[in-house]
């Protein structure tokens, strides 16, 4: 027979935690004065925990958490799960750029932003270009170029705006 202090060190408690178990009815409780069996205290707490382990038993709530979710934990972990998850993406992606695989959509809009501003540019000597170099070409000529190329330019203009919607409709068609 064992007092409580032996079958807390027996089974690495503290013996305020045996004497929560034997509160609980976890733990056999002693039959008289004799003590506790340290043997079959050892056999309950090894089927208490495979209870917990396994659902069949539920832990015993403390004091001060009883309106806190039983299931904090698995959610806890199911949040890190997808953090870890969210994290390796988000470095697969900078991996990407670095190995110029990808570029940011930030970069592309910028860079062809500028490409349709120089394009525009060269839009617009267009036709003094063309009056020198064939001046046999007549006003009506020069003025239907023009109005072309201000459509040209127009289109051109608006290229960082209407890119995300390019960007989702290429997407939806690779789809």
């Amino acid at each position: 027979m064992a007092t409580q202090v032996e079958v807390a060190a027996h089974i690495d408690l503290s013996d305020r935690q045996v004497r929560s178990l034997l509160a609980d009815g976890v733990l056999p409780g002693s039959k008289g004065s004799g003590g506790l069996d340290i043997d079959a205290c050892r056999l309950a707490y090894i089927r208490y925990l495979r209870g917990l382990n396994n659902g069949q038993v539920r832990p015993e709530v403390p004091e001060g958490f009883e309106g806190v979710d039983p299931n904090v934990e698995a959610k806890l972990s199911q949040e890190r799960l997808r953090l870890t998850a969210a994290q390796a993406e988000g470095q697969e992606l900078k991996n990407d750029v670095t190995k110029r695989k990808s570029v940011p959509t930030d970069f592309a809009v910028f860079v062809l932003s500028r490409l349709a501003a120089e394009i525009g540019s060269i839009l617009d000597t267009l036709p003094l270009t063309l009056k020198r170099r064939h001046p046999d070409l007549e006003v009506r000529h020069i003025e239907s170029v023009q109005r072309e190329l201000a459509k040209a330019r127009n289109r051109s203009a608006t290229l960082d705006d209407r890119l995300p919607g390019l960007l989702n409709e290429y997407l939806d068609a690779a789809d």
